[in-house]
């Protein structure tokens, strides 16, 4: 146990970092399943709506990887792999549509 006040401290703001960062993972873990979910939908049925809909999950998305990025919660390589992944799943549906036509 911490026995100076300054460590005390410490361990209380590391606790409340420590929250905080999980909930920002927490929250781009869920928007990219969110995102990844409508890609799925748009790729069974491609409409309008539906591709509306993953640009607007890919937006939501991107824009909590680069909070969480800004805040240091995320490495910058590892926000920038995560949107990579992202576009790169949207990208393989939109090809493979392409070529089937």
């Amino acid at each position: 146990m911490a026995n100076t006040k300054s460590a005390i401290k410490r361990i209380k703001i590391a606790e409340r970092n420590r929250l905080r960062n999980k909930a920002y993972k927490s929250a781009v873990k869920t928007l990219m399943k969110k995102y990844l979910t409508a890609v799925d939908t748009y790729a069974a049925n491609p409409t309008p709506e539906a591709k509306q809909e993953v640009l607007s999950r890919m937006a939501a998305a991107y824009s909590k990887i680069d909070k969480a990025v800004k805040r240091g919660v995320l490495h910058p390589n590892n926000g920038a792999r995560k949107k990579s992944r992202l576009v790169k799943r949207l990208r393989q549906y939109e090809q493979a549509e392409a070529s089937g036509n």
